[in-house]
């Protein structure tokens, strides 16, 4: 597959999809309520997330407790990248817990106060299809200025979304 065949496969296949997770999050009736849908990883059927499947729940538990007691420091951020950060700090130290859960729980957090990552952040599978495609990842992020135009028509959230799912491809 080209690089426009990937983002047209992207857009045709796997956006909905991921715009539909995102609004699960936004429709929450407090932050206290999506603070503690995301750490659990909660779909809207009650199951949990492919990506969080394999963590007990003893672990996830451990982070909602941890979040639940910071919904004022979460509620003051600012943007993203500051949620993020913060939730890196209170998550890290809690084994089971990893760099792949920390940015989807900021994403899903995000998307409840209107939060939306404006660099692409690599992680797990992200990061291996960051590196195929010849990208400096030493910072952990890039900008989507870096990457080819062909992701031009994704939202840096769904290019970290593509790096992963495409990996294979590139």
């Amino acid at each position: 597959m080209t690089l426009k065949e990937i983002v047209e496969d992207y857009i045709a296949n796997c956006r909905e999809n991921a715009q539909k997770e995102l609004r699960w999050f936004t429709i929450q009736n407090t932050l206290k309520a999506a603070v503690s849908t995301a750490a659990l990883a909660k779909t809207p059927s009650g199951k949990r997330f492919d990506h969080q499947r394999r963590i007990p729940k003893n672990v996830l538990n451990l982070a909602e407790e941890k979040l639940l007691k910071n919904l004022e420091q979460i509620q003051s951020t600012k943007d993203f990248d500051e949620l993020y950060i913060l939730l890196k700090k209170l998550l890290s130290e809690i084994k089971g817990i990893g760099e792949l859960y920390i940015y989807d729980t900021a994403l899903r957090i995000g998307a409840y106060l209107g939060h939306e990552p404006d660099k692409i952040y690599l992680h797990a599978g992200t990061l291996q299809g960051a590196k195929k495609l010849g990208l400096n990842t030493k910072l952990g992020y890039v900008f989507k200025k870096e990457l080819p135009n062909e992701f031009g028509r994704l939202l840096p959230r769904e290019i970290e979304d593509c790096l992963c799912i495409y990996k294979d491809k590139f």
